[in-house]
């Protein structure tokens, strides 16, 4: 029997009710919430209508404040005021060492770096989990209805360590994860379907340029009826507006005569003077010259004049560090600039006029800045939590990031076998069949690493496991299934199986700390630098890894049956033997081709006692047979 769905006259049934979601932009210097109403994206505001949260944590002795109450406490108490703390998140101690001093104590913690505060050591996570604490309860106020989820969004360059602390942050805050969303996807979203107004709006190659406050990205994103495919990204997880802040902070230091006394300079001192180096900044946006007051703690009194022409010199190497970005995006994606159809704005940092002029010089093609930058990447990531809350089902579109390095398995050898290539589409799944070296095996070690280079020791460790159980078989018997599964948030699991035995692990892979901003450009260059190099090295382990197994079996078969061979035999096949041996230890990669031609000699030199071991084993197994039986 059909039931009927029964409401209250005016009311909407259940099913289909509007499900509240939101998006959360967790920025560096700032951070945002946003929502979908009434079929349209708006970020939400706190009681005093602001809409930005600065992305500042204050431990006080019996209170944490979040936002412009802890910005304020900066200067008053820079030791527990945690900013900036995206730039921490999944990083280890060394790398966190390179960022500019901001006024609080790293603790060197096992695997992520921490700060010391009144309230004790808190990791990145944590303070990050306060930030979207905050947000999470400016929506429930704003919205006074449960939320069902949160599109949290990431630089496209962070790597899984990065997006694991992201995502346990909000988790910490109570929040249910939709998905974690690249930043650049986003502002493609609230761009390309927020304005589009015909049907060829919605078409074309777009280059989203993301300048935030600690982070750089550069995506090339193709859109095609609904359709965003990210054909490449690049970036640097260190480079942003708190770099030109930095510069401008330099030049205080320099111009006001306090370099001998930078070591000395308080923690106050320090926070009032990045904070007029950032307003500075700010204000020669839309003026030409900007006043720099300051009175030191110490008595120093700090007043100068900067002008446009003077910051647009000191932050050059800057701005041309993004447009080479710009350029490698686009040779990756294969891409030529007058191509693009235009190029999305992102990011507060964008607002520079050296930026825009910058970026309008270098391409051909309309430079996107309709939206606030502050708040486009927070409208679309509300735009796809509305979609994966349930809402808009008609209307769908699909997204397709990509993964920024490849990911690998160390083989024989130390060689890396790239099971899933860099720029490879998300979410995806690669599998790959493995076997066993030795006779007897009964267990095979794995190692997970990530980067571009032909061997492990070059490349990022990522995870180890073991598979255990598997029935002992000859060499090459066993067939171990290797599968690589990457989510839509660029989360990693691998799993193996013995095929035959149906024995199998699983390791959701959790880095202890990311990659350094030097360590993502270094692992894609020296890819390129090294290649060669790199496939000789291969050629020559492979080389090696296949004279071993030849040695190990001619090795064993001599041990079990050398009686049937005559001591001339013998003596050849030990004196093959040890030609490749003494090939190998060589370690020359020039001598590749001698070791593969020693190897092949000693193979062939064995075939005639491989064919009588053969004839043994097939006497032993008829022994005693009947012709019946058979």
């Amino acid at each position: 029997m059909a039931l009927l769905q029964i409401s209250e006259p005016g009311e909407s049934t259940a099913p289909h009710q509007h499900r509240l979601s939101v998006g959360i932009d967790l920025g560096t210097t700032n951070s945002l919430v946003a929502t979908v109403r009434h079929g349209f994206p708006s970020v939400l505001a706190d009681e005093s209508g602001a809409t930005l949260l600065p992305s500042v944590v204050h431990y006080a002795d019996a209170q944490i404040d979040v936002g412009l109450s802890a910005k304020q406490a900066s200067s008053t108490d820079p030791k527990n005021t945690i900013a900036s703390v995206k730039r921490l998140m999944g990083r280890g101690y060394q790398d966190a060492l390179q960022l500019p001093d901001a006024g609080y104590t790293l603790v060197d913690t096992p695997g992520m770096v921490s700060v010391q505060t009144v309230q004790g050591v808190k990791s990145p996570v944590e303070v990050s989990a306060e930030i979207l604490k905050a947000l999470y309860q400016r929506a429930l106020q704003s919205l006074n209805d449960d939320i069902v989820g949160a599109v949290i969004t990431v630089p496209a360059y962070f790597d899984d360590a990065q997006r694991q602390a992201t995502k346990a942050a909000a988790e910490l805050a109570g929040l249910n994860v939709l998905r974690l969303l690249n930043e650049p996807t986003a502002a493609a979203i609230a761009y390309g379907l927020d304005l589009a107004d015909g049907a060829d709006a919605k078409e074309g190659t777009f280059a989203v340029y993301d300048l935030g406050g600690g982070t750089f990205d550069v995506s090339i994103l193709r859109l095609t009826k609904g359709v965003f495919e990210v054909l490449a990204t690049h970036g640097d997880t260190a480079l942003g507006g708190d770099d030109f802040d930095h510069r401008v902070y330099c030049w205080i230091l320099k111009e006001a005569d306090l370099i001998g006394l930078h070591a000395n300079l308080s923690a106050q001192d320090i926070r009032l003077l990045q904070a007029k180096s950032r307003a500075a900044k700010e204000h020669l946006t839309a003026n030409g010259v900007a006043s720099i007051r300051a009175s030191l703690s110490d008595g120093h009194q700090v007043n100068l004049m900067l002008s446009q022409a003077q910051f647009f010199e000191m932050t050059k190497t800057l701005v041309d560090k993004t447009v080479r970005v710009l350029d490698e995006a686009l040779n990756q994606a294969n891409v030529k600039s007058h191509e693009l159809q235009g190029v999305v704005m992102v990011g507060g940092a964008t607002r520079m006029l050296n930026i825009q002029r910058a970026v309008t010089s270098h391409v051909a093609c309309p430079v996107l800045n309709d939206l606030n930058p502050d708040e486009v990447v927070a409208l679309g990531a509300a735009m796809q939590a509305n979609v994966l809350a349930g809402n808009r089902a008609d209307d769908d579109w699909l997204l397709l990031d990509v993964i920024p390095l490849s990911l690998g398995v160390e083989t024989m050898g130390g060689l890396t076998e790239k099971i899933i290539p860099r720029n490879s589409t998300l979410p995806i799944a690669r599998a790959q069949e493995f076997t066993t070296f030795k006779d007897g095996q009964t267990a095979i070690a794995l190692h997970v690493v990530q980067g571009e280079r032909e061997l492990v020791s070059e490349c990022r460790s990522l995870a180890k496991f073991e598979l255990r159980g598997i029935p002992p078989m000859v060499a090459g018997a066993a067939r171990v299934r290797v599968t690589y599964q990457v989510d839509a948030d660029g989360l990693l699991t691998v799993s193996a199986r013995e095929m035959n035995s149906g024995v199998s692990t699983e390791i959701t892979v959790k880095p202890s700390f990311g990659l350094s901003d030097d360590e993502i450009a270094d692992m894609l260059k020296a890819g390129n630098a090294n290649a060669v190099a790199d496939m000789q090295a291969r050629a020559w382990r492979e080389a090696v890894v296949d004279a071993e197994r030849i040695v190990l079996a001619v090795n064993g078969a001599i041990a079990e049956d050398g009686e049937l061979l005559s001591d001339a035999e013998r003596m050849g096949l030990l004196n093959h033997i040890e030609v490749v041996q003494e090939l190998m230890s060589s370690h020359d990669v020039a001598q590749v081709d001698a070791v593969r031609a020693a190897s092949d000699a000693l193979a062939k030199s064995s075939e005639d006692f491989a064919a009588r071991r053969m004839d043994k084993a097939i006497a032993t197994a008829l022994s005693g047979q009947s012709i019946d039986n058979l």
